[in-house]
């Protein structure tokens, strides 16, 4: 347990739990951020009281994208290989991923689950990773954009597609609210609207659509969604659209101020 004074859960009138965490600003009766290193936050949070962690970290592609001469910048100005935070080196990468992910194992419950996305030639790395901190691995499964920004289509594939690894902490299964019906592990999406991608405004950006997929599937009402890579917010607002309580962070105090105002509204 963290020496954080964490103090006593209160009931709010919509029957959720809302856990007051030392250094998280309190947006409403079930949710809070934070702003700052998601490693060092964590630590805040007590051992075994998140259902699920959903989040998107950097992939750490940057160096990789630049030695290549890609010209995603001209494309496209604020691309995540251009911002600065995505270009680690290897080994620094992989220390901080498997510190991250000895925080996950901590705090999620048994048998709670972890959903990644990540990279493709880096699948392999977080999965290793993972089971080295106490996660079972389950499958890695795919997002695939309906609509990616054709670059290059005459020179070869489109990228449209995203990984993501579902992870079991401490246990085999989870929760998974299929409701008697195959779930396949290809799930398929359009790209973030104009309309959508404004009240972000992150280089990197989900769908609610997406996100709120695996919060259905994966998680139960009043249960606690933890998003420490939160970006602008999507994780939270698919939460509070189905009843869960949101924990979100990010380095980025513009990006947390935004995640204020799109989980205000949608509360």
């Amino acid at each position: 347990m963290s020496n954080f004074v964490i103090l006593n859960f209160r009931r709010n009138i919509k029957g959720l739990y809302t856990m007051p965490i030392q250094g998280f600003k309190i947006i409403n009766d079930s949710a809070q951020v934070a702003c700052g290193n998601c490693i060092e936050l964590m630590r805040a949070i007590p051992d075994n009281s998140v259902d699920l962690v959903l989040t998107d970290p950097p992939y750490n592609l940057g160096l990789f994208m630049k030695d290549r001469g890609t010209n995603m910048e001209k494309l496209r100005p604020n691309h995540f290989a251009f911002q600065g935070w995505d270009d680690l080196d290897f080994n620094t990468w992989i220390e901080q991923m498997n510190q991250f992910l000895k925080e996950c194992h901590r705090i999620l419950k048994k048998k709670g689950t972890l959903i990644i996305f990540m990279s493709i030639i880096k699948v392999e790395s977080i999965i290793n990773l993972a089971q080295d901190n106490g996660f079972y691995y389950k499958t890695t499964g795919i997002w695939h954009k309906k609509n990616p920004i054709p670059r290059n289509m005459n020179l070869h594939f489109l990228n449209s597609i995203e990984p993501w690894i579902y992870l079991i902490n401490d246990g085999t299964t989870g929760t998974f609210n299929n409701e008697g019906k195959p779930v396949h592990d290809f799930i398929e999406t359009s790209t973030i609207s104009i309309t959508e991608h404004k009240k972000g405004n992150h280089p990197t950006q989900k769908p609610v659509k997406l996100l709120s997929h695996f919060v259905k599937l994966l998680s139960n009402e009043n249960d606690v969604i933890l998003d420490p890579f939160m970006g602008s917010g999507s994780t939270g607002v698919a939460c509070m659209a189905l009843g869960r309580n949101f924990i979100g962070i990010d380095i980025n105090e513009e990006y947390v101020k935004t995640s204020i105002n799109r989980i205000e509204a949608e509360s």
